[in-house]
Parts: C-alpha cells; sequence; structure tokens
C-alpha cells in the first residue's frame, strides 16, 4: 500500500476516484466543458428548477472563449474544476508538461473567480501513474466516473436515460460523466434526474460526495473513509 497525507492508495497502481463508498443513495452528476456553450443555459435552468449542484470540469481553452460562462456556473454554486489545458492525452505528456496543463488552468480560474480549485478530471480519462502522483502534490484529486452517458456520441435520449439510469454500476455514490455541447444531452438531463429520483437517489457535487482526508482508495478505484 502506498501512504500519502494519511490517505492510503491500492498496492497496484495510484488511481483516481471513480464512484465513493457511503451509506448516503446519492449520485454526482459531472459535467466535461471543452466545445461550445449552445446548451449551457438549458442545462443550468434544469439544474436550478431541480435544486442539483453538479461539478463542471473545464479547459483552459474553453475557459478562456467562455468566461461568462464560468462565471455563471460559478455563481450558480457549481463545483468548478480542472480539465487540463488543451484537452491532451496526459499520459503522453512528461511530468513537467502535465503540471503546466493542470497549473495553467488552475490560474485562469484563479484570476477569473478568486478560488483555488482542488478537482481534476484527465482528458479524456487518459492517465498514467505520473498524472495521477502530480495531480496530487499540486493539491488536486484526480475524479474520474463509473456511469458513462456516452453522449458525446449522439446515440440518442433515450439511449443516454437508459445507460445512465440503468446501468448495472448505478450505486451509492455512483460518480456520472455527460458533457454540456453536446446534441442530446441538454433533452436527456431531466429523464436522467426522474429516473434517477425515481431509484430514490439524492444529488451532490463531487466536492460534497468525496472524502478529504482519512481515506482508502481500492483496486476499482472506489473511495472508502478509513
Amino acid at each position: 500500500m502506498v501512504e500519502t497525507g494519511g490517505n492510503v492508495y491500492n498496492d497496484v497502481r495510484p488511481l483516481p476516484i471513480y464512484s465513493v463508498d457511503t451509506e448516503e443513495k446519492v449520485v454526482a452528476i459531472t459535467f466535461d466543458s471543452a466545445w461550445n456553450i449552445d446548451d449551457l443555459d438549458d442545462i443550468l435552468g434544469i439544474l436550478e428548477k431541480n435544486q442539483i449542484k453538479c461539478t463542471f470540469f473545464m479547459t483552459g481553452d474553453w475557459i478562456g472563449k467562455y468566461p461568462d460562462a464560468v462565471k455563471k456556473i460559478y455563481k450558480a454554486g457549481h463545483d468548478v474544476a480542472n480539465h487540463g489545458e488543451n484537452h491532451k492525452n496526459m499520459s503522453a505528456l512528461s511530468e513537467n508538461q502535465c503540471r503546466e496543463e493542470i497549473q495553467k488552468v488552475h490560474n485562469r480560474v484563479y484570476e477569473l473567480l478568486g478560488i483555488e480549485m482542488n478537482l481534476f478530471r484527465p482528458p479524456s480519462g487518459d492517465y498514467d501513474d505520473e498524472v495521477i502522483t502530480v495531480a496530487r502534490e499540486m493539491g488536486y484529486e484526480p475524479v474520474q466516473w463509473d456511469i458513462d452517458s456516452l453522449d458525446w456520441k449522439n446515440y440518442g435520449i433515450d439511449n443516454m436515460v437508459d445507460r445512465v439510469v440503468n446501468s448495472k454500476k448505478l450505486k451509492n455514490g455512483s460518480i456520472i460523466l455527460l458533457h454540456n455541447g453536446t446534441k442530446y444531452t441538454a433533452s436527456a438531463l431531466q429523464k436522467i434526474i426522474d429516473g434517477l429520483r425515481n431509484k430514490g437517489y439524492g444529488f451532490v457535487p463531487v466536492s460534497e460526495l468525496i472524502y478529504r482526508e482519512n481515506y482508502t482508495i481500492d483496486n476499482e478505484g472506489r473511495q472508502h473513509i478509513q
């Protein structure tokens, strides 16, 4: 086992958090933001109507193009999180390049909002041991997902809803992957929320779901309190 700052990671490799072991029947909806903002107002409206807070992982390019959107997301009470500067495959980068990809986004958001982000999702979910180690050294908790809507493949609304609501992996502490800027996500979001609520799930942002200290991460990336 590898111990870092009082936390214990699995003995195979350092893993990000894919889900969280919790007795509460809650899940976290996350959005990766790297494309456009065409559907963002619709998404934010649905989240507000349902009184749900989510986590938005943003690239530096996206932040640079849409600073007002970043402010809108933050003002609405959602997590603002790091998705790398240029949406590169992080495992192909050197250690210094990994640090730059994370730090540049951190600096952008600090200058824009005055906050210090601490959640990071590698673009395309691509990482190796070095990426995860570097992120944690920089004060970030790397976060993946265990439920993938595959919304970017444009399979349709019903397909998205089914992949999330009827996933065999769905459980307390699941982290759900969506994207803004896709063809069907905004249209499917209310049905996804209704389907999860019908199964008894509530919603929290990643910042409220994960443990910050005294935790372990098992070989499937599930975070447990020690």
